[in-house]
């Protein structure tokens, strides 16, 4: 008896050749001129013909001045009041958060913390043109895009500070959110594993035929993983709903973009894999929205994936553990602060009439109160109960993680010192402390 790899062999061979059962299906189609190996017909050269690269230059799309003013001859997306409004506030509320939570980091009440100081406008106007039911896989930079989708403060603080109510349930690094609720797929700290998953996630919509697409953010540096390029290519060769994001900021951690490729930047790569591309202004929270929003018309209407490069610039450093003097100099810094983009749509929301300096005031003031009292709040919150270490993987825990569980408490008893937060816990009877650990689901979950 043959094996399968055989049979199969055997079964493609007597296929391809009995005449008798192929009659009339050609198994391969060569038509001549045209190159089974390309998509296109190649002409053909005399002489050897070598190519720079130099034709891929790629222009920056910008709709807004940095003084709230329109660049002639630019139309403002189709934008009312109230989604302006959405917009401008959850890009406060995202720097307000992190000035305060990286305060927290440096008084050791958090173990740490990244910044998306410089960067509101390419998150969260990009997020901002999606439909509320799109999936969004972030890397880690990328909480401004939750906060406009509704996350509240509470939940923010809630996972940093792993707490009970976290819906990681203390598992996570701080700052690795996730909500099934608002679609958006818990952060992992790999670097660029969130893309081809994010093109995994699209073929599945494209099946689903449900009208959504998938949006994945990461770094330029993340870009130099080749996750990136086998997502570009599986993408476009399945043709699937997807939105790469490619947060240009300049720097992978210390790296500056200089050092990390010859060519122009990010975008020209998906013509490598013949992919519809845009490069915007990413400090220009106008000129995100409009790419995003026909972005995602390409990817839900005609599933062509689509690579967009938003040029921006990381005005914090790259984490809590990094010190940006080493690598870059006040004076660049300096010339970004002159570009913040919180301030550039602020004073276009102020030439509409739609904001002004009271309401400024009055929103800074609330969200610092609401961002200061809830983290006191989170922080004193218990951890999560220790039996949740072994649920989640099988339906009731196997003999050995509870043996292993056992084996924990113990030597917690041992040296209740170390553990201030589980010492407690351990004292406590195990059926109690599984019913503290289900009152912590609520459905709210990340995936």
């Amino acid at each position: 008896m043959v094996t399968s790899r055989y049979a199969i062999a055997w079964v493609y061979d007597y296929l391809l050749n009995n005449h008798a059962l192929t009659r009339g299906v050609r198994l391969f189609t060569i038509t001549p001129g045209k190159s089974i190996m390309t998509t296109t017909t190649s002409s053909l050269v005399h002489s050897p013909t070598f190519l720079k690269g130099d034709e891929f230059s790629i222009d920056t799309f910008a709709l807004l001045k940095q003084d709230g003013s329109l660049f002639e001859g630019a139309v403002a997306p189709d934008l009312d009041r109230d989604k302006a409004l959405r917009i401008y506030h959850a890009m406060v509320f995202t720097r307000v958060l992190d000035e305060r939570m990286l305060a927290a980091q440096r008084q050791g009440r958090l173990s740490f913390y990244m910044q998306c100081t410089g960067e509101e406008a390419a998150v969260i106007g990009s997020a901002a043109a999606l439909d509320d039911q799109d999936m969004i896989m972030a890397q880690y930079r990328e909480q401004g895009a939750l906060a406009y989708r509704g996350f509240s403060c509470d939940e923010f603080m809630n996972q940093m500070f792993g707490n009970a109510r976290d819906y990681g349930k203390g598992r996570q690094m701080p700052i690795h959110y996730g909500s099934a609720e608002l679609h958006y797929m818990t952060i992992s700290s790999p670097l660029a594993t969130q893309i081809p998953q994010a093109t995994g996630y699209a073929y599945g919509q494209k099946l689903a035929g449900d009208g959504h697409c998938t949006i994945t953010y990461f770094g330029e540096g993340a870009a130099s993983e080749g996750d990136f390029h086998a997502a570009l290519n599986m993408a476009t060769v399945h043709k699937v709903p997807v939105i790469f994001f490619c947060r240009n900021n300049g720097y992978a951690i210390s790296t500056p973009a200089v050092e990390q490729f010859a060519a122009d930047g990010v975008a020209p790569r998906a013509f490598g894999y013949k992919m519809r591309v845009i490069r915007v202004d990413g400090n220009d929270v106008l000129a995100v929205y409009q790419a995003t929003m026909e972005a995602r018309r390409l990817a839900v209407e005609h599933n062509q994936p689509v690579l967009i490069e938003a040029m921006t610039y990381r005005l914090a450093a790259h984490s809590s553990s990094d010190d940006p003097s080493g690598y870059r100099s006040k004076k660049e810094e300096e010339a970004w602060r002159e570009k913040d983009p919180i301030l550039r749509l602020r004073r276009w929301l102020e030439s509409c009439q739609w904001w002004n300096d009271e309401e400024e005031k009055a929103l800074q003031e609330r969200l610092r109160r609401e961002v200061l009292e809830t983290m006191k709040v989170a922080q004193k919150r218990p951890a999560p109960p220790l039996e949740s270490l072994v649920t989640d993987v099988y339906d009731t825990p196997t003999p050995q993680l509870n043996e292993q569980l056992a084996k924990l408490q113990a030597h917690i008893r041992l040296y209740p010192e170390a553990y201030p937060k589980s010492a407690a816990q351990c004292s406590t009877e195990p059926s109690a402390q599984m019913a503290n650990s289900s009152g912590t689901e609520n459905g709210q979950g990340g995936h």
